[in-house]
C-alpha cells in the first residue's frame, strides 16, 4: 500500500525540538553525559499542594465524564480573579475566558477560526514554531516580522508593507519573548493596538512566560486601553507552576474572538479534563510562594550562567524574563555550527537560533532547565572548547 501524505505536511519545516531530541538520543547511545539546555521544559516539580488537589479531583466521579465546553465555571472564575489581582484586568468568566488543552493547542487551532486561504498571518521570527504551522494548515500566508537586537527584539510595524497590512487577519506577538527574553512595554503595546484597529487585525498575544521575571513585572497586553477591542491573550499554568505535562491553559479577551476558537474546539475535542482544571484552580487561588521560589531559582541560574558566559568571552544580554538566554555565537561560527560544536565537544544541547526563524541566525538559545551544579559543569566544559 502506498501512503500519500497531505501536501500541507510536506510544507511543514521539521519540528525543531523533535530534531534536538533525536540528536540527544544519538549522543546518549554513545555514552555521552548530556547537559540539556535545549527544550524549554522546567525540571522543577509541580508544587505538592497542586498535585494533592489533582489527586483529590481524580477520585471524584463527576470528573470522569466528558468535560465539554469552555471549562468549569470555577476554573474560569479563578482565571478572572488571578487576572484582576495580577494585571488589574477585568474579565467576564462567561464569554471572555475559555479553557485550552495547553496554550499550544489553542494557538495551533486559532487559525481555523479566522484564516481563509490566502489570508496573511503576521508572525514574529525568531519565534514559537506553532504560529507558522497553524498558518500552513489553514493555507494562510505567513509574513514574518524580524525581531532584531537593534529594535529591542520588538517587531518593526512600520516596516510591514501596505498590501500586507490590508490582507493580514492575525498578528501574533509574544512577550516576555521566546527565544530572545525581551519584554514589551506600554509604548509598544499601544502601537500594536493602534495598528490592529486601523487595519482590522486580530492580535493574539502569547503571554506564557509572564510570571518568570527577575526585576520588573511584565504587563499584560489586555491591561492596555483598547486591547479588548482587538485581541486576546493566551496563557497557561505550564511555566508558572511547572505543569507542562498537565496540559491546561486558556484564551481570554475579546468575547467574539474567544467564541471563534471555542467553536473550533467544540468540533475538535471534548474539552479540558476537569480534574486538571481543579488542580489549576488550586494553583491560581492558593499561595503564590511557590512561584516566587521558582523565580528565585531561575534568577540564580541566570546569574551564574550569564556571568560564566561573559567570562568565556560570549556576548549576551542579561535576560529580564523567561528561563532562556539568547546568546551571540562565537565569531566565525553559524548557529548550527555552534550547536554541533557544543554537543560534540562538550555534550551540551542548545537550540540554534535560525531554527526558530531566519533572523535568529547568529544566536543560540540556552534553556535554564537544569540545576546550578549542572550549569557550572556546562560552563566548565565550555571553557575547554577551542573556537
Amino acid at each position: 500500500m502506498k501512503i500519500s501524505y497531505n501536501q500541507k505536511l510536506k510544507r511543514l519545516p521539521p519540528y525543531l525540538f523533535v530534531e534536538i531530541d533525536r540528536k540527544k538520543k544519538i549522543a546518549r547511545e554513545k555514552g555521552v553525559d548530556i547537559i540539556s539546555l535545549g527544550v524549554g521544559d522546567p525540571d522543577l516539580p509541580t508544587p505538592k499542594h497542586i498535585i494533592k488537589a489533582g489527586q483529590k479531583a481524580l477520585e471524584d466521579p463527576k470528573n470522569h465524564q466528558y468535560p465539554f465546553g469552555a471549562g468549569l465555571k470555577r476554573f474560569r472564575e479563578a482565571v478572572a480573579k488571578w487576572y484582576k489581582s495580577r494585571f488589574g484586568v477585568t474579565l467576564n468568566p462567561d464569554g471572555e475566558i475559555s479553557s485550552l488543552i495547553g496554550s499550544k493547542e489553542g494557538i495551533g487551532h486559532f487559525h481555523l477560526a479566522f484564516v481563509n486561504p490566502g489570508d496573511i498571518v503576521l508572525i514574529p521570527e525568531p519565534g514559537y514554531p506553532v504560529y507558522n504551522t497553524g498558518t500552513i494548515f489553514t493555507d494562510g500566508v505567513p509574513h514574518f516580522m524580524p525581531l532584531l537586537e537593534k529594535n529591542g527584539f520588538l517587531p518593526d510595524l512600520d516596516a510591514i508593507p501596505g498590501d500586507v497590512r490590508k490582507k493580514a487577519k492575525i498578528m501574533f506577538i509574544n512577550y516576555p519573548n521566546n527565544p530572545t527574553s525581551a519584554v514589551a512595554d506600554v509604548k509598544f503595546f499601544k502601537k500594536v493596538i493602534d495598528f490592529a484597529r486601523e487595519y482590522n487585525i486580530i492580535v493574539a498575544h502569547d503571554a506564557a512566560y509572564s510570571e518568570i521575571y527577575f526585576e520588573e513585572k511584565p504587563i499584560s497586553f489586555l491591561s492596555m486601553p483598547g486591547a479588548m477591542e482587538v485581541g486576546v491573550e493566551f496563557h497557561s499554568v505550564s511555566k508558572t507552576y511547572n505543569m507542562t505535562g498537565w496540559r491546561i491553559g486558556w484564551i481570554c479577551g475579546n468575547a467574539q474572538i474567544v467564541k471563534g476558537l471555542a467553536t473550533v474546539k467544540d468540533n475538535y475535542d471534548s474539552g479540558t479534563f476537569q480534574a486538571v482544571q481543579e488542580a489549576a484552580v488550586e494553583a491560581l487561588e492558593s499561595s503564590q510562594d511557590c512561584v516566587e521560589e521558582m523565580r528565585k531559582t531561575y534568577k540564580e541560574r541566570r546569574d551564574v550562567f550569564v556571568e560564566g558566559l561573559k567570562k568565556l568571552g560570549w556576548k549576551v544580554n542579561v535576560p529580564r524574563a523567561t528561563f532562556y538566554v539568547w546568546a551571540n555565537v562565537p565569531k566565525g561560527y553559524t548557529s548550527e555550527e555552534t550547536v554541533s560544536k557544543l554537543l560534540e565537544s562538550a555534550g551540551i544541547v542548545c537550540t540554534p537560533g535560525n531554527g526558530l526563524g531566519a533572523s535568529g541566525e547568529g544566536y543560540v538559545r540556552f534553556a535554564l532547565t537544569v540545576n546550578t551544579d549542572r550549569i557550572k559543569e556546562a560552563l566548565n566544559r565550555m571553557s575547554k572548547i577551542k573556537w
